[in-house]
């Protein structure tokens, strides 16, 4: 199977005078599992849909494989979708629901034999084939849909939030197994989903939406590490903010006076440094596990900005501990590697929490 490329290049859609979708651009490479993040509301389902050809934009284009298909019927894209629910007819077998497609195309029978039976077995249910679905559990049922879908072996595969119906653990086990069917398919793959979790492990690349905005595109990691703002750090991740002003700038860095903390000296990348003017308000961002957690008055490393607070509570997470420490008037979240025999931190005990500038991202407040 050809892998293609799908691309959205300005794209407009509008339900009378509400804008759902404000010039999206995306590339999507061949081949490429590509996920689509964000809040409800935000515009994901309704572009996925857009590509489906279930939705229709007012202005853009929608290019797969480098030609433009806004004006095509979905019957005529060769795109499949596996909705949330999994629209499975509840009066057909398994094997008559993921024929359906192939009957509907009119494909010869023994080329339709031998495609059921195929990705039957691709999904793992070659023995389901005679059960209805209300025999089936969730996790079968959406491998049925799966199966339904890639039997007509469409150019581009969508899956609408495939795994929120499932519990937590089914979810994982899911989620592999989707990624490893797209591996083994290389069909290009567009996922919605709100949860992180589920993206980050997944994606290739990744996109997060919010009110229609596309606010950015990359890989799951260089969206956790390089947030281009502070909706994007808050979403795909736990985000700690401490308010500030720049006071004046010196040399490699800038001198902050942070609210109820003081003034604090720190280094900045030369595009960071650029971007800050004397006076200006900003917000110094870090994520709670780059944060390291001391008695007050220990040694402590020099490379670090060393900020004395307080310890508010404590929630043990299993593989961490989660600790809210009070930093002057604001409040800080700490995480902290767990391990048999660790002695926890006291409600109430005076700390030094150590942030290695290099994970500090600044945005305007």
């Amino acid at each position: 199977m050809k892998k293609v490329s799908v691309e959205c290049r300005n794209i407009r859609l509008s339900y009378g005078s509400t804008e759902v979708l404000k010039d999206v651009n995306l590339e999507i490479e061949p081949g490429e599992f590509f996920a689509l993040l964000g809040p409800s509301g935000s515009g994901k389902s309704t572009l996925l849909r857009l590509i489906a050809g279930f939705n229709r934009h007012q202005q853009g284009e929608l290019l797969v494989d480098g030609r433009d298909i806004s004006r095509q019927e979905p019957w005529d894209r060769n795109i499949g979708m596996v909705f949330q629910s999994y629209a499975l007819w509840p009066h057909l077998s398994v094997w008559d629901n993921v024929a359906f497609g192939l009957v509907e195309r009119k494909v010869d029978k023994t080329i339709l034999k031998a495609k059921v039976g195929a990705a039957l077995e691709l999904v793992g249910l070659s023995a389901f084939g005679q059960r209805r679905p209300n025999q089936l559990s969730g996790g079968q049922q959406q491998r049925v849909a799966l199966a339904r879908t890639i039997v007509i072996e469409p150019q581009v595969l969508l899956l609408d939030e495939p795994l929120s119906n499932l519990d937590k653990t089914l979810r994982v086990q899911m989620r592999q197994e989707l990624l490893a069917l797209q591996r083994r398919l290389g069909i290009t793959t567009v996922f919605v989903t709100h949860d992180k979790g589920e993206a980050m492990t997944t994606a290739d690349c990744m996109s997060v939406l919010d009110q229609g905005v596309v606010q950015q595109v990359g890989t799951p990691a260089a969206l956790y590490d390089e947030p281009v703002n502070a909706f994007v750090a808050n979403f795909v991740g736990t985000m700690n903010t401490l308010e500030g002003r720049v006071r004046s700038r010196q040399g490699e860095g800038l001198l902050l006076e942070v609210e109820g903390v003081g003034d604090v000296s720190l280094a900045l990348r030369p595009d960071m440094l650029r971007a800050c003017t004397n006076q200006q308000r900003l917000q110094l961002n870090f994520r709670p596990h780059t944060l390291k957690l001391a008695t007050a008055g220990s040694d402590c490393d020099p490379a670090f900005l060393w900020i004395p607070g307080t310890v508010q509570a404590c929630e043990f997470m299993g593989e961490y501990s989660r600790y809210r420490v009070r930093v002057g008037t604001q409040f800080l979240s700490v995480d902290q590697p767990h391990y048999a025999g660790l002695a926890k931190f006291a409600t109430g005990a005076a700390v030094s929490l150590g942030l290695d500038p290099s994970q500090i991202r600044l945005f305007g407040a």
